[in-house]
This record gives structure tokens, C-alpha cells and sequence, in this order.
């Protein structure tokens, strides 16, 4: 898998249907067991929140996510847990021999995401899944989840990214990723969505799909952080939902959380429309209380305090900006700082940089931005800071701990997904060259 490039050639949808047909996957089942989860930020989170929902009331659950932080295995999970060796490796063999002999037949090249999302597909389908969730790879017009046939999806959130796949607009690629769902379907859209909703509603009336809204339809009140937790009341239509929880911090985490209910709710009112109310709430409720998303304001150590997050876009990385800071307090940190080389770095570093005193800028052992670079944007956009270089990750822990006890400090690791993870990972003692990504 490893070996494939990340994307096929040109549109996937066609030679990813022949595919899917070469290894006997169900169309018609997966279309009644799927949800699909767009978004440029949160998707993950929601996809996880969704299918925590859908274990605690009783359903084999699957969920494919991507990318993975620490262990490829980690993209295909059933019931919470990461697919094991010694089902994947077989699985991988068959995946590879029918996509080998399709790519033959078509004369096209699959690409790498293509390949997981079929492999999650017979993962689901021989598993005997009721429920199956897809995360997204980019947008849902041509990604390969629009191949479900989803009839409920949602788009956590937009932003401005793949501008060159998805169009140079918001309007543009909030209506890219509403394609996933299908004609009659329903799709959620998170908070930051709502200034798009004419555009939404004009571009989704001929396919008679119904939207709701966080912030409408969709109600998030009493908001508070207790401890190590979030608490919330919810609204979905005329259900209330009072005194959930869940220990995903931020309010951009409230949204996923919200939408992750509606997409349960409604799936339920499809597939079982006479199910027992109340089991859901209780589902809901110990849904969203045990769910678990590492890499999202992660606390990887106490001592001193350090948290990790792995976003990457400016919007996200703001929202976990303000999450942190209404968790753990405004100050006192300290910031260990890089970006990806292939992501908007100077955007990324204008989002952080100016509200730290102290930074430690880094490189990630894959795809890192170099160090003296991500340092020279943080000058620029904070001359005031304590710049420190540390051209590896290992530099940054050293460095960034040394700083932490001197300055009795709190560490605070963003950027880049990479970069967050790979301090995790040489933190616990690991090597950032041992991690295997896309």
C-alpha cells in the first residue's frame, strides 16, 4: 500500500466501481449501512464521535479515517479497535491482486487512498458491520466516498484548502463536499457552514436533499470545561439533550460532537424508524463520553504539561488555539512550532507565532518545513519572541523541555500533523525516522 502513489490518475470513481465489483462488495447493503463524513476541519473527530454513538447503542461498528499518526492499522477500526496483522495482511493481498488486475483491465494507476477505502469496504462488509463510517480523503464530489451512496453525510466545517481540486471559494468546496450524500439524503453542516446556507439550500434543491445546521436546527448551550472535560446541552430538533460530556476538548469540538448526534439520529429515523428514543440518548450520551480522538489537544505528558495537536489548516489551528487556552489557561506556554513544506507555512506560522513569547521552531522528519525557515516567518510575525532553532524533533524535545523547566512552562506542540506526532513519538522514547506516513 505503502508503494502506490497517494492518488490514481484523473477521476477514481469509475475504476474504483470496478473494483469494488472485483471483490464482491454489496453496493446496495454498504449504501444502508454507511455515513459519510466531509469537512476541511473536524472530520475525523466528527467520523469518531459517530462511531462511538453507534457502539453504545448496540451496533457493529466500522470506521475508516485517514491519516493514520502512529500505525497504518489505525485507519480501519471495528468497534474501536485498530484492525489486527492477521486480518489486514491477508486482506492487503486480495485488495492488491483485484487491483492489480483491474488496473490491467483499465489501463489506469489506483492510487493509495483508493485502495484503503475499497479495503475498508470488504473489512466492513465481512465483518457483518450494521454500521460503517467513512471519513473522507478530499472533498466528496470525486472522492472515493461518494461511492457509497450515503443518504446521510455532513460537512463538518470549511475552509480554504485543496483550493487547486476543490475550486478558490468557500461556496465552491462546501458544495464539492456536499456531493457525498445522495439524491434524498440528509446532510449536516457544522457551525461555520451557516453564511454558506442560501448558496446550500439553491445548490441541493433539485437533489431534494435536506440540511440542518449547527446553530439552527442543531442547538449547542451551557457550555463549560470541568477538569479534563467538556460539558454541553444539545438540541436536535425538538429532542434536548442536557448535561452531555465528552473529554475532546474546544468548542470546535462541541460542533463535531453535535453534528456526530444529528448523523446517528437521522441515520436511526432511516434504517430503524422505530427505534426506542430514549436508547438513543443513551447512546448519545455514552457515546460522546467515552469517545476518544487522539492528536486533537492531546496532553502527552504532566510534567511539564504538554499538549500536542495536529491540525494544519490556519482555521483549525486557531480553533485549537482557543481550545487550549480555555482549558489549560492563557499563559505560561511555550510553543514548539513547524509546519509541512507542502502546506500554506507563512499562514500557519502568522496563526501561532504572535500570541508566544517563546518559541521553539522545528522541522519533522517527514515533510518538514526547514527549521531556519519556520523561524525566520516566526520573527517576522513576532519579533518580539525568544526565536530557538532546533533544526530536529529530537532538538525540539530536548530543547523545548530544558526551556519548559527553566521558564516553569507549559509546552504547546502545532503546525503540523508530523510534527506533533513525531514529538509525541520521541517523547515516549521513540524514533520520528521509524514512523511510516503517505
Amino acid at each position: 500500500m505503502f508503494d502506490l502513489p497517494k492518488y490514481g490518475e484523473g477521476l477514481c470513481l469509475a475504476r474504483l466501481g470496478a473494483l469494488l465489483a472485483k471483490l464482491g462488495v454489496d453496493r446496495e447493503r454498504l449504501q444502508r449501512i454507511s455515513i459519510a463524513v466531509c469537512g476541511s476541519n473536524g472530520k475525523g473527530s466528527t467520523a469518531a464521535f459517530t462511531a462511538s454513538i453507534g457502539r453504545a447503542y448496540g451496533l457493529r461498528t466500522g470506521l475508516f479515517t485517514s491519516p493514520h499518526l502512529y500505525r497504518f492499522n489505525e485507519r480501519f477500526r471495528l468497534d474501536g479497535e485498530p484492525i489486527g496483522e492477521e486480518v489486514l495482511n491477508p486482506l492487503l493481498t486480495r485488495v492488491a491482486d483485484a487491483l492489480a488486475e483491474v488496473a490491467r483491465e483499465r489501463g489506469e494507476e489506483f492510487g493509495a487512498f483508493e485502495a484503503q477505502f475499497a479495503l475498508a469496504c470488504v473489512y466492513f462488509q465481512e465483518s457483518a458491520c450494521d454500521l460503517a463510517v467513512f471519513e473522507a480523503g478530499i472533498g466528496g464530489r470525486y472522492d472515493p466516498v461518494r461511492l457509497l451512496g450515503a443518504q446521510v453525510s455532513c460537512v463538518a466545517s470549511v475552509d480554504l484548502e485543496h483550493t487547486a481540486l476543490l475550486g478558490s471559494s468557500l461556496e465552491l468546496i462546501a458544495s464539492d463536499k456536499s456531493d457525498a450524500c445522495a439524491a434524498g439524503g440528509s446532510i449536516v453542516y457544522g457551525e461555520n457552514c451557516r453564511p454558506l446556507r442560501d448558496h446550500l439550500a439553491e445548490y441541493n434543491r433539485s437533489r431534494n436533499v435536506e440540511a440542518l445546521y449547527v446553530g439552527e436546527a442543531i442547538g449547542i448551550t451551557g457550555a463549560t470545561i470541568v477538569g479534563a472535560r467538556q460539558r454541553f446541552d444539545l438540541q436536535i430538533g425538538e429532542r434536548n439533550y442536557v448535561g452531555l460530556e465528552t473529554s475532546l476538548l474546544g468548542a470546535f469540538q462541541l460542533n463535531n460532537a453535535a453534528i456526530a448526534a444529528a448523523l446517528l439520529s437521522l441515520w436511526l429515523k432511516r434504517t430503524q424508524p422505530d427505534a426506542d428514543a430514549s436508547r438513543a440518548e443513551t447512546a448519545i450520551r455514552s457515546g460522546l463520553s467515552d469517545a476518544r480522538w487522539p492528536g486533537r489537544l492531546e496532553m502527552i505528558s504532566n510534567d511539564p504539561l504538554t499538549v500536542i495537536d495536529v491540525g494544519h489548516t490556519p482555521d483549525g489551528i486557531r480553533q485549537a488555539l482557543a481550545g487550549l487556552y480555555a482549558a489549560h489557561g492563557a499563559t505560561g506556554w511555550l510553543l514548539v512550532l513547524g509546519a509541512s513544506r507542502d502546506k500554506a507555512a507563512a499562514e500557519i506560522v502568522g496563526a501561532l507565532a504572535p500570541q508566544f513569547e517563546t518559541i521553539v521552531c522545528s522541522s519533522a522528519h517527514h515533510k518538514g518545513a526547514p527549521a531556519d525557515v519556520i523561524a525566520e516567518a516566526a520573527r517576522a510575525t513576532n519579533p518580539r519572541a525568544d526565536i530557538h532553532v532546533a533544526p530536529t524533533i529530537a532538538d525540539a524535545v530536548r530543547d523545548a523541555r530544558a526551556l519548559a523547566q527553566r521558564l516553569s512552562a507549559k509546552i504547546y506542540v502545532a503546525g503540523g500533523l508530523f510534527l506533533a506526532i513525531e514529538f509525541a513519538a520521541v517523547l515516549r522514547g521513540g524514533r520520528a525516522e521509524d514512523l511510516r506516513f503517505f
